[in-house]
C-alpha cells in the first residue's frame, strides 16, 4: 500500500480503476483489496494491441507488484520459485470457470500448466463471504499469471447475477474486481472477487455526485471539502478509536480522510463522528466515503433478528438545507434507493433528534443487513 497510501493512489491514477482496501477482520490475518471499474476495455495490456478494462489492468498491476516482492525475497533460493494465489468467486459464477464436467478448468490447466483447485468451504478465509467459492492457482510466476488472466477474462465475460449491488451506483459498471489478501506472515495471497458487494460506486445516479452533497459546480476542478457526520452510540466509541487510537489512526492513514470524534456532550448517549476530505468531482475515489464505509459497522447499532440475521442501524446527520437531494421530488429519490438496496431508510422527525444534533439538522436512519446498509449509504453520499 505504501506510506500514507502512496502506492495504491498511484495504482488508482495509472489504471483509472477504483481500489478499496478492506479493514482487518477479527481472527483473520489477511486483508482484501477490492478493484472495480466500468467494463469498457480502454487500457493497454502487455502491448498496444491488447486492451482490458481498468479493473483488470489494476488487478494485474497489483498482482505483478506482489509477486515481484515475493520473488525478490526468495531470489537466493536455488529452486524455481513457486507462486500460489487464491481467488474468491461468487457461487453463481463458479460454473463459468469449472464448465460442464470440469471441462473448462481442465482446459485452463492444460493450456497454462498451472495447478488449479476449487477448494472446500472449510478453506474459506474469514474475510470471505459465505456465498464465495475459493479457487487456488499454483505454479511458476509466469504460469500462474496466464491462468489468472484466463480466469479473470471468463469472470469478466460472465458477470455475477448480483452485480446490481455495485452497478446500481455506476451505470454500465460490472463488478470485475481484484483482491489482495496480504498476510502478516508468509507470502501475500492474491484473490479475484468479481462480486464486491456494496462497496464502490461513490457517485449518484447517472455517475454524478448529488448536487446537495458535493459542494460546488461539477465542472469545477478545484478541491472542495466533502463531509459526513455519523452518529455513534457512546458505548461503541472504543471500537471506533481502538487501543491507543490504533483503529481510527489506521483509517485516517489508509483513506486520507480527516476523522474526528466529538464526545464533548458527556451526558449524551451518542456522539458525532465527523469525516471530511478535500475532493474533486471527477475523482473516482472519495476518502470521506471510504472512511465512512469502514466506520459504519463500528458506529451502527446491531440487532439480532428472530431469523438469526444481524441488522445494522446507521444514523447520520444532514443539514436541513440539503435533505431535499436525498428525498427527491415527491420522495422519488429515497423511494428508488429503498427499492434498489432493500434497506429500511427513514427521515426521522425533529423530536427524535439526538442531543448532539444541531437545530438545523435532519437525521437519516438506515436499517438493514450490513452489505445492504453499506449500499444504501453509497447511493446518495
Amino acid at each position: 500500500m505504501g506510506r500514507g497510501g502512496d502506492i495504491v493512489k498511484q495504482l488508482r491514477s495509472e489504471s483509472k480503476a477504483k481500489i478499496r482496501i478492506g479493514e482487518t477482520v477479527s481472527g483473520c490475518d489477511e486483508r482484501v483489496v477490492t478493484i472495480h471499474s466500468t467494463s469498457e476495455e480502454t487500457n493497454e495490456f502487455d502491448g498496444p494491441d491488447d486492451r482490458v478494462c481498468p479493473a483488470m489492468d489494476a488487478l494485474f498491476k497489483v498482482h505483478d507488484r506482489v509477486v515481484a516482492d515475493d520473488l525478490t525475497a526468495e531470489e537466493d533460493s536455488e529452486e524455481t520459485p513457486q507462486v500460489t494465489i487464491r481467488l474468491l468467486v461468487p457461487s453463481d459464477q463458479i460454473g463459468c470457470i469449472i464448465g460442464k464436467g470440469g471441462q473448462i478448468v481442465q482446459t485452463i490447466r492444460t493450456d497454462t500448466g498451472a495447478q488449479i483447485r476449487i477448494m472446500k468451504d472449510n478453506h474459506l478465509p474469514a474475510c470471505a463471504l459465505s456465498s464465495d467459492e475459493l479457487v487456488q492457482i499454483s505454479g511458476e510466476a509466469s504460469i500462474v499469471r496466464k491462468a489468472l488472466f484466463q480466469i479473470a477474462t471468463r469472470l469478466h465475460d460472465n458477470p455475477s447475477r448480483t452485480q446490481h449491488l455495485l452497478a446500481s451506483s455506476t451505470p454500465n459498471a460490472y463488478p470485475s474486481g481484484g483482491s489482495i489478501m496480504g498476510a502478516t506472515a508468509g507470502a501475500p495471497i492474491m484473490g479475484l472477487t468479481p462480486l464486491v458487494g456494496a462497496y464502490g460506486g461513490y457517485k449518484g445516479e447517472g455517475g454524478e455526485w448529488p448536487r446537495g452533497f458535493y459542494p460546488g459546480p461539477r465542472d469545477d476542478a478545484s478541491p472542495k471539502e466533502f463531509s459526513l457526520r455519523l452518529i455513534c452510540p457512546t458505548a461503541n466509541i472504543g471500537g471506533v478509536i481502538g487501543k491507543g487510537g490504533a483503529i481510527i489512526n489506521q483509517i485516517r492513514q489508509e483513506t486520507g480522510a480527516a476523522v474526528k470524534v466529538d464526545s464533548s456532550a458527556t451526558e449524551a448517549d451518542d456522539c458525532i463522528i465527523s469525516i471530511s476530505s478535500k475532493e474533486v468531482f471527477e475523482d473516482t475515489f472519495s476518502p470521506a466515503i471510504e472512511a465512512a464505509l469502514r466506520l459504519q459497522p463500528r458506529c451502527s447499532e446491531r440487532v439480532e433478528r428472530d431469523s438469526g440475521l444481524i441488522s445494522f442501524t446507521t444514523r447520520l446527520l444532514v443539514p436541513t438545507s440539503r435533505i431535499g437531494c436525498l428525498i427527491g421530488k415527491g420522495g422519488a429519490i429515497i423511494t428508488e434507493i429503498r427499492r434498489i438496496t432493500k434497506a429500511n431508510i427513514r427521515i426521522l422527525s425533529k423530536e427524535n433528534l439526538p442531543k448532539v444534533a444541531e437545530d438545523d439538522d435532519e437525521m437519516v436512519q438506515i436499517s438493514a443487513e450490513l452489505d445492504l446498509a453499506k449500499d444504501a449509504l453509497l447511493q446518495r453520499f
